[in-house]
């Protein structure tokens, strides 16, 4: 069964891949600036006092603007920290772009050694990257089950942040597997059922 599940996954981050990749640049950015317009006017956004968003790597949505925008709005920010050593994420506190970001693990941008960390479960909204999603709140992520892990501690609103090109009727999970409170993406924005 674990095999199965294992397989299942590997085939479908390959599919959405592929439709990622014949994303063009111009469509990438369009999406990407409607889902940031969309997120700017949900509730969860505007009534959010700390936010916890993501580093997009470059076939993810281009959230990055958020980051100066939730900063200037008075929120606390904060980005993921990898830690080599453990294998693990922690989230660590932004609070000026020119000196608290650097190159991290695989080259995703992270908070700097010294942005104090700031506890999982101390957040009212996380933004969530994947490889694709489903109408349930399942996430397919890259395998490694790094965001798995941090996902499992966080207690605010898990949002997946996606292009309509990595939503799927069904995304295949095992017991370590997080689910999304809710999805959004270019055209809207949807409530995942229990």
């Amino acid at each position: 069964m674990a095999g199965s599940i294992v397989d299942a996954k590997a085939a479908l981050r390959r599919q959405i891949g592929a439709g990622l990749a014949a994303m063009s640049p111009e469509k990438r950015a369009a999406d990407s600036a409607s889902i940031c317009a969309r997120l700017r006017e949900l509730p969860v956004w505007k009534n959010s006092q700390s936010v916890l968003l993501f580093a997009p790597m470059p076939m993810e949505p281009d959230i990055w603007p958020l980051l100066a925008e939730a900063l200037a709005a008075g929120k606390i920010a904060a980005l993921p920290r990898f830690h080599a050593a453990t294998r693990h994420y922690t989230a660590a506190r932004v609070q000026e772009l020119r000196s608290d970001i650097v190159s991290g693990h695989i080259g995703i941008r992270e908070p700097a050694p010294q942005c104090p960390d700031i506890p999982l479960n101390y957040f009212d909204l996380v933004l969530v990257p994947g490889v694709a999603f489903d109408g349930q709140g399942n996430r397919l992520g890259h395998g490694k089950g790094y965001y798995d892990r941090l996902l499992a501690e966080v207690r605010g609103v898990r949002c997946g942040i996606a292009f309509g090109e990595q939503l799927t009727a069904a995304v295949p999970v095992g017991p370590a597997d997080v689910r999304m409170d809710f999805i959004l993406t270019p055209t809207g924005g949807m409530g995942c059922a229990d």
